[in-house]
């Protein structure tokens, strides 16, 4: 069995936060409890790594909460694979008794947005500095008194999406094709993004049966067609842009997408996911959380 494979937690979202259950505790205390400071220093080793692979961006780390937990996760994958270090095998070990290493994503203390992982019953933020950089970068505690919580649907999103971003969540009705998976658009400030984009949410959407797309994009404002073709400009997407027709192609986008067949879904969901890239350059707003549809999950 390869590491990739060990201990993934069954029907999970992408990201989502697995239950800590007495066996995840139990397993926590055995394995992770004795090495103390030392799982410390080891993921700063790694976040070490990852500075110099990632620094040259510009502004570097501020909003690269999910570069650097990428990048990480990807080197912890490649170190357990020959594990040369105390906390490597006994990292190995826990993983191979059913403990959960996942790369997560949720809502940190209702106020952002935030990447980490959770190490059985640990929370382990290997981007603790992204928001305030004077931060330390990695932070180790409970899970539990962590703070990160799953975002519930899309308006849970918006809250705090609106107040993290400092602006407005209008509805897609400007590049419906894309609108079952981003049906949020955000503009403001010459930004534009499309929201949200990251593997959990698109995975919940799809687990509604894009009725949750479908129910912002009825009822959301949309977005002004002038805002929109102003940020929009110099793009690809311009030239695919549609206004006036209050929503009906963006929802009728989602009834299509509804009736996809399962077997359908993964290549429709990969199809419009490098529509996306292609058609923008993401700003800020669609740029935090994911655009790399990596779809790190479990190791």
């Amino acid at each position: 069995m390869s590491v990739a494979t060990i201990a993934r937690p069954a029907r999970l979202l992408t990201q989502q936060v697995a239950p800590v259950t007495r066996r995840q505790a139990q397993l926590t205390r055995q394995f992770l409890a004795p090495l103390g400071g030392e799982l410390e220093r080891y993921m700063l080793e790694l976040r070490a790594e990852a500075d110099q692979a990632l620094s040259h961006i510009s502004a570097y780390p501020l909003g690269l909460c999910t570069e650097i937990s990428t990048e990480v996760y990807h080197l912890l994958v490649r170190r357990l694979r020959r594990p040369s270090d105390e906390v490597e095998r006994m990292l190995l070990a826990f993983i191979r008794r059913g403990g959960i290493v996942r790369h997560v994503w949720g809502a940190l203390r209702e106020r952002y947005f935030q990447n980490a992982f959770q190490f059985g019953a640990l929370y382990v933020d290997v981007s603790n500095d992204t928001v305030v950089t004077s931060k330390p970068k990695v932070e180790i505690l409970p899970l539990a008194d962590s703070g990160l919580r799953a975002v519930l649907d899309l308006d849970h999103f918006a809250r705090i999406a609106q107040a993290y971003w400092d602006m407005p969540l209008y509805a897609n009705h400007a590049l419906p094709e894309l609108a079952p998976l981003f049906p949020m658009v955000g503009c403001g400030a010459g930004q534009f993004g499309l929201c949200p984009a990251c593997d959990y949410m698109i995975d919940l959407i799809i687990s509604s049966g894009f009725a949750a797309s479908r129910a912002w994009l009825a009822s959301a404002p949309p977005v002004p067609p002038e805002l929109a073709r102003e940020c929009l400009r110099g793009t690809a997407a311009a030239a695919h842009m549609v206004s006036g027709d209050g929503g009906r192609a963006a929802l009728a986008a989602c009834d299509a997408a509804a009736m996809l067949d399962a077997r359908a879904l993964p290549a429709w969901r990969a199809a419009r996911v490098s529509d996306f890239k292609t058609l923008l350059a993401p700003a800020h707003v669609a740029a935090e959380p994911s655009t790399k549809y990596t779809r790190t999950g479990g190791i």
